[in-house]
């Protein structure tokens, strides 16, 4: 965790809702094809597609990185595609994907919102769009 700053209750309660996704969809995607289910494809392979895009934000998560945990959205979108695809395509393992469904949704909104409020108290937010009109319109001004 980042220790710039004192965590704010709600932002703390995003940050362990994006542990507890991220920690759970890692967890899951390994039980789900590495235990539960004969594959036809192999171990590296299930490795690879299912496993390491999950492994390139850990190391930010962790630590309670803001832009990590932002960016790491895009991956999580990956697994909810799976898991729905799955859903409807695979139905003997349809309670397998809707546990993967509630965990990318889980991870989802926790690191999204955590992304949102920790960069708020670190002071990293984006500027209002009136704001940067504003200023844009004072250079331009100023030049002629």
């Amino acid at each position: 965790m980042m220790k710039d700053e004192a965590m704010q209750p709600r932002t703390s309660f995003y940050r362990a809702l994006s542990l507890l996704g991220y920690l759970g969809l890692l967890s899951w995607m390994c039980i789900w094809y590495f235990i539960l289910v004969d594959t036809e494809y192999s171990m590296a392979f299930i490795a690879m597609v299912y496993i390491l895009p999950l492994l390139f934000p850990m190391i930010g998560i962790l630590k309670g990185k803001p832009y990590t945990h932002a960016w790491s959205c895009f991956i999580v979108l990956l697994y909810l595609m799976h898991g729905i695809t799955a859903w409807y395509s695979i139905p003997e393992q349809w309670l397998y994907a809707c546990i993967e469904i509630i965990l990318s949704v889980i991870m989802f909104t926790g690191c999204s919102m955590y992304a949102r409020l920790r960069g708020q108290e670190l002071g990293h937010s984006l500027p209002k769009l009136k704001q940067v009109m504003d200023e844009e319109k004072q250079r331009f001004e100023s030049k002629s």
